[in-house]
């Protein structure tokens, strides 16, 4: 393992095997980044998708979510490729990619987030290396193929009708479960009475596609019992919960304590999930 793999510390949760528990910062800050990072996580993604996070706060979130130990993942707004060099220059020990439609986009993916000869990514950022080691932007270079991860959204219809060709795509490395859009996208939104067996099965589908191609898989969840419950399938990589929809979620629920009402409208795991759709998962 080089000393980028040992600084990534959910590329070591995949090498290990079993599941790897993160969350998502939708909300900018460093002092956010590190707050998320104290809970034990692996992983944080920060969220450019549908987080209120621009470019430089996105910069500035890597690098403190790395100096806890944790590793920061950035979901991009978009399979652009001067998004994933933003992302990847930046520090990220991997990228998040929404939205993929066909064996074409996650191929175009990969050649985006490689440098030459696997790749087109462009070379030259001095913050990159400080995320991992303080060795050379050389040593970045010569390791970073092979220790940054390529995660790939599957939450179109034509990406589900075409999972197993593309987890067999050389370079990507987990495929990522977006339920809501996915439900969205295949005619089973997820709405109050939860996922239709419809959605579930065609979650279990990716899993088993990844899997098939010795893939990782993930799977966005909106809190810690919907996060155990996948584990339990065999999911890989894990959300526990959105920095957006925990913070009403635990204020609610604390309030409902102190006032004695029991119950309140952001109170319980299981109420926050079901308002927890409006971020377009």
């Amino acid at each position: 393992m080089n000393s980028l793999q040992e600084a990534s510390r959910i590329y070591k949760a995949f090498q290990k095997g079993g599941p790897t528990f993160g969350a998502w910062q939708m909300l900018p800050g460093t002092n956010n980044s590190r707050a998320i990072a104290r809970s034990g996580v692996d992983w944080i993604c920060v969220d450019t998708e549908h987080g209120n996070i621009d470019d430089g706060q996105m910069h500035e979130a890597v690098a403190a979510i790395a100096a806890t130990g944790v590793s920061p993942i950035v979901r991009i707004a978009a399979n652009e490729a001067w998004m994933v060099k933003r992302a990847l220059d930046a520090g990220a020990h991997g990228i998040l990619v929404p939205l993929i439609y066909t064996v074409s986009d996650a191929s175009r993916l990969v050649q985006s987030a490689k440098f030459p000869p696997l790749g087109t990514r462009g070379f030259g950022s001095p913050f990159s290396p400080q995320t991992f080691t303080s060795e050379s932007l050389t040593h970045y270079l010569l390791h970073a193929n092979t220790s940054l991860l390529t995660i790939v959204q599957i939450e179109t219809a034509s990406a589900l009708q075409s999972v197993r060709e593309i987890a067999a795509i050389p370079g990507v490395d987990c495929l990522l479960v977006g339920p809501f859009d996915l439900g969205n996208n295949i005619g089973h939104p997820i709405l109050e009475a939860g996922m239709s067996e419809e959605l579930k099965e065609a979650i279990e589908r990716i899993r088993d596609a990844a899997h098939a191609e010795g893939k990782k898989v993930g799977i966005y969840c909106t809190g810690g019992e919907q996060a155990r419950e996948y584990a339990e399938k065999g999911f890989d990589m894990i959300s526990i919960a959105a920095d957006m929809i925990a913070i009403p979620q635990f204020f609610g629920q604390t309030l409902a304590v102190a006032s004695g009402s029991g119950s309140g409208s952001g109170s319980g795991e299981k109420g926050a999930g079901k308002g927890a759709g409006y971020d377009g998962r």
